[in-house]
This record gives C-alpha cells, structure tokens and sequence, in this order.
C-alpha cells in the first residue's frame, strides 16, 4: 500500500495543490481507479471512496486500486459545484491544460497520471443539492458497441437501484468521454441527492462492493441493497427529450417520487409562479409512459431549469 500526494502545479491563481491518492497493488488483475468528490456540494463520494480506506486493503485479493477521494478541494471546501478559485465545472475541462487554471491543471494531472495507470474508473458522484433522485450507476451512450456492452455490464454489477444509460444536454469536456475515448470502462455513480443519510451511504458503498466482487478484485457475494422497501435493479435509458423544464420563475411542488411509473398525462408536479395574483400555477405532466427517474425536490427554479427527469426500461 502506497500513501502519497498528486501534485497539481502551481499557477497564476493558485498556489501547488496536492491530492491525496492511496494505491493498492496486489499483482496482477484489473485495474481500477476509483474518483470522488470532483464536484464540491456532493459529498457521498468522498465519503464512501474513505471508507473503502478501512476495509479495503485487507479484503483486495488481486489486482491494483488507486483511489483519489477529493479531486477538487477547493469546490469540496466551498461546498460548490463549481470552484471558487477560476469557476469552472471541473467535470467540463477535461484533459485539462498544462498552463491552464486550477481546475484545468487537475484535470491535466489526473489525466497523464492517474488515468494511464487504470483500465476501469469508477467515478462517484450525488446526483446535487435539491433532487430525489434513486442511487444508480449510469452511462452516456457509447459508439464503440464492444464498449457500451462491456460499460454496461460493468454498471449493472453495481446493482444499485438504477442503472441508467443517459443522454446529457452537455458532455463536452467529461471524465468519462476522455477514458471512454481511450477503451476504458467507465461508470459513474450517481449515490445520492445532497442530504446524506446513513440509510444512502450503505446502499453506495453497498453497489461500490458489489462492482469490486464483480472484477475479482475481493470476494463476497452481491447483494442488492434495499431502496425503499424495494431489492431491485432496473436498467433505464433516458435522452435529452426526457428532462422535464420549468415553464415560469417559481416555486416548484412535486406531486411524484423516484421510481414512480407514470402515464401520458399524469401530473409530475407544479409550478408556482412568483407574482400568484397575476399568473396561475401550472402543472407539469408526463409526456409519455414513463418512470420517474429524478425530481427536484421543491424550492424556487428559473424559468426552463430542469424539475424532473424520466426514463423508460432499456432493451439489452
């Protein structure tokens, strides 16, 4: 076991920034990097990717992990999704620049460093501040079939109660599109939805060592973890037409749950606007049969801000 610091240089806006990174080498096997905390308000990741540090090392049977559990400190600190040192989303910058600003030169350094040395990346993440949303371990859509299918697999041994293959409204500059480009598998799991729980972080750490099982790096047998009295895993798929948006400034009422099945017209929830004298609340509603895969849970949205997303069962 390796204890140590990637260095992210030092530039005009920073001082040198180390990143802490623990590898656990026992010969040959796969080899993974696991990520977390790349953005600042999720903080299952970090957590999870830490308590991996307790029980890992005497479980890992073979093969070698490297964990970074807080690629950007600054945005963890600042409790941000973005950093408070140039702004940028680092999950957006990716390979990064050499001579770039902060988050340009982590991404940099996890990109010729840490990223070689692995040939599967889990990414943790939480679905953010203000959503309900199911725990799942998801993908973008791949060109490369061989790929997708060997990503898709990969995702579902996680067996949280999601597994979701989705088209994003803004991927360019993504950890995963870099490591997919390079025939790497990569999941990213999204554990949670910004209010951690004790009930959340065993599901997550549940589905991680459930992923660990599945490339033989310990032994164990799966479990599916429990979600609201449910032990299930469902795979969906969702594309940008699926999110759901905000008509009006205002305060937005759920009227549905994760995981909920709804029909053509079913009411998703509604939109409160500000000024209630001079417009009326309007409903939301489903467009199609579908299942409700995350939905903001209340509080006041601007005008065609995302409210809830849904998906449908994937044909594999």
């Amino acid at each position: 076991m390796s204890k140590g610091h990637l260095v992210v240089p030092k530039g005009a806006d920073s001082e040198a920034l180390p990143l802490s990174v623990l590898i656990l080498n026992r010969g040959d096997g796969p080899r993974l990097l696991i990520t977390a905390g790349c953005h600042g308000n999720e903080l299952e990741g970090p957590i999870v990717a830490r308590r991996l540090l307790d029980w890992l090392p005497q479980a890992q049977e073979c093969g070698t992990v490297i964990i970074a559990p807080a690629l950007n400190p600054p945005a963890l600190e600042a409790s941000s999704r973005n950093s408070p040192v140039d702004g940028l989303n680092l999950n957006r910058v990716f390979p990064g620049r050499a001579d770039g600003s902060l988050s340009e030169r982590i991404a940099d350094a996890v990109s010729r460093v840490l990223l070689p040395m692995a040939d599967t990346v889990f990414d943790l993440h939480g679905f953010g501040p203000g959503w309900e949303c199911a725990p799942a371990s998801t993908t973008h859509p791949i060109a490369d079939a061989d790929l997708m299918r060997k990503t898709l697999r990969m995702a579902e041994a996680f067996k949280l109660p999601v597994t979701l293959v989705w088209e994003g409204p803004d991927t360019g500059g993504m950890f995963d599109t870099l490591a997919q480009s390079q025939g790497k598998v990569f999941v990213c799991a999204e554990l949670g939805s910004g209010t951690i729980g004790a009930d959340a972080l065993m599901i997550a750490e549940t589905g991680v060592r459930n992923a660990l099982i599945a490339l033989g790096i310990v032994k164990g047998r799966a479990q599916h973890p429990a979600f609201r009295q449910q032990k299930s895993s469902l795979t969906l798929e969702t594309r940008l037409s699926d999110w759901l948006n905000s008509p009006a400034h205002g305060i937005f009422e759920p009227r549905c749950s994760v995981l909920d099945k709804v029909k053509q017209g079913d009411l998703i929830g509604i939109l409160h606007p500000w000024d209630l004298w001079l417009s009326n609340p309007v409903d939301i509603r489903a467009r199609t049969t579908s299942i409700v895969c995350g939905v903001r849970s209340g509080g006041p949205v601007e005008i065609n801000k995302e409210v809830a997303l849904v998906a449908r069962l994937l044909n594999t």
